[in-house]
């Protein structure tokens, strides 16, 4: 169960349409009517429901146009600014440009995902937002390279879509019914992702690099007044607590269990403790379990490749196949089309495996969730060793560019299935889990394809990125390990023992 969704159980008779008050225990509770209350998200018409996913894959789109759209460019833009400056480029400078939007994706979900917990996701996604765009705006507007990198890490503090966006979906719709809206949600930044990269370099060929971040700048305005015009809070304990207070009542929330009831009384909650809580909880989930702390790593290190290819392949597009920015951005198509494929398989597989797999006589096994996992994780390190070779050995650009579309398909079967495994694995304490593995995850991703251009340098493409192969290789055989073992890990953790 998602520790995101709102879990409130519902009392028959506690809270009818005509506000009834039912004192238990010496405290009044209040739900939502059992014969259909308007109020409730999971009531609201598909419709509307459906409304909202799509404005959520929008801004999802918006902000992966925004991340990876200076991607082709990226060189350029450092030349630019430092040639302004009177400074010498630095080819980590252009790494760093791309990736300390991860740094920043690491550090908001600590705040944002709390914050949405106790004054609801309403505000405090509209808030992001606004952030999200004054940030850009900075980045926009940027004399220097130092400022640019510094306005980069601010707007990814401000990514809110990682967290509510589930957490949202959770709200809205049932459990069986969560699959599509998901795929829709989790398909939209791999379109940004591709369709960024070509339009900026279509547009930085033809009036500038900055004319890029103000297209990202309007994309997220129009996708914010769509919210504050047609988004409603969905979480259930912010509408309750509302009712509540117009009721003239003080609230006070408790979770005690799977199921969380809003529990009306004379108590106030104080909100710096409630976030303080939730921002701990995910370090003590981490540092509780075996499982997680080698999945995140695992995670980490695939995910961190998406960055790698993102930052070298431009130059090397440039320096050993003389492409102008137009065709460096328009080759990212691959590796969003190898991604869309994998996550196609995945969807189509994760199912079917588990129950064929699944003994009739046991409860349900997380870990056969990962035989994908561990196909992706043996078969990326090959096609990284390709991608390498193919551009030292000045290979034909079909083979290039096949390498980086396997690279797409590989990378996506070695990371979903440990998704899935992690909702499995700790029921409704998978949010604050994602958000370890989310932490570690952009940690690894801002600095790892740093050491890509060294090694290129030293070694060159092909053995440096067979050296980068290496440290993929070298953690391929944690699923294999998960897979056999993990149920006796997941017994050495309060929050993943079975009961």
């Amino acid at each position: 169960m998602d520790e995101t969704q709102p879990l409130l159980r519902q009392r028959t008779n506690e809270y009818t349409a005509h506000r009834q008050q039912d004192k238990l225990d010496g405290s009044h509770r209040v739900d939502f009517d059992p014969n259909g209350d308007p109020d409730d998200p999971q009531n609201w018409k598909t419709s509307y429901k459906w409304g909202v996913v799509l404005l959520l894959a929008f801004m999802a789109f918006s902000v992966t146009f925004n991340c990876i759209g200076l991607v082709p460019v990226a060189n350029n833009i450092v030349a630019d600014l430092d040639h302004a400056s009177g400074r010498e480029s630095s080819s980590a400078a252009s790494v760093l440009l791309v990736t300390i939007w991860e740094l920043g994706e690491a550090a908001g979900p600590l705040l944002i995902a709390p914050m949405s917990e106790v004054y609801g996701r309403y505000p405090v996604f509209n808030l992001a937002n606004g952030l999200f765009i004054a940030c850009t705006v900075l980045g926009a507007l940027s004399q220097s390279t130092t400022l640019l990198i510094s306005a980069r890490f601010l707007t990814g503090c401000a990514v809110a879509g990682n967290v509510l966006n589930p957490a949202i979906i959770g709200d809205m719709f049932p459990t069986k019914s969560r699959g599509s809206p998901m795929s829709v949600i989790m398909l939209a930044p791999l379109l940004g992702g591709a369709v960024g990269p070509a339009v900026a370099g279509l547009v930085a060929q033809t009036t500038g690099w900055r004319e890029i971040i103000w297209i990202s700048v309007g994309l997220a305005t129009v996708a914010e007044i769509l919210f504050l015009v047609l988004l409603r809070e969905t979480y259930k304990p912010a509408i309750l607590c509302r009712r509540a207070h117009k009721l003239g009542i003080v609230a006070r929330r408790e979770t005690k269990s799977d199921d969380t009831e809003a529990l009306i009384d004379a108590e106030t909650i104080h909100p710096e403790v409630s976030i303080w809580k939730s921002i701990k909880r995910p370090a003590t989930v981490f540092a509780s379990s075996v499982v997680l702390q080698m999945l995140s790593l695992y995670g980490a290190v695939i995910f961190a490749f998406y960055y790698v290819v993102s930052t070298t392949l431009p130059g090397i597009l440039e320096t050993i196949y003389a492409f102008p920015p137009t065709l460096i951005g328009a080759s990212f198509l691959s590796f969003t089309l190898g991604s869309a494929l994998g996550t196609v398989v995945c969807n189509s597989l994760l199912d079917y495996t588990s129950v064929r797999l699944q003994p009739p006589h046991l409860p349900h096994q997380p870990e056969l969730r990962l035989p994908l996992a561990i196909f992706g994780a043996f078969t990326l390190p090959l096609t990284l060793a390709l991608y390498g070779w193919a551009a030292e050995l000045h290979l034909p650009f079909p083979v290039l560019i096949l390498s980086v579309a396997l690279m797409g398909f590989t990378l996506i079967l070695g990371l979903l299935p440990v998704t899935s495994y992690v909702v499995d694995a700790f029921g409704m304490y998978s949010a604050s889990a994602f958000t370890a593995v989310l932490i570690t995850r952009c940690l690894m991703s801002t600095f790892m394809p740093m050491a890509a251009q060294p090694l290129a340098s030293v070694w060159g493409w092909g053995w440096g990125m067979c050296g980068l192969a290496a440290v993929c290789l070298a953690l391929a055989p944690v699923p294999v390990v998960i897979f056999r073992y993990g149920g006796r890990l997941r017994e050495r953790s309060t929050f993943t023992k079975e009961e």
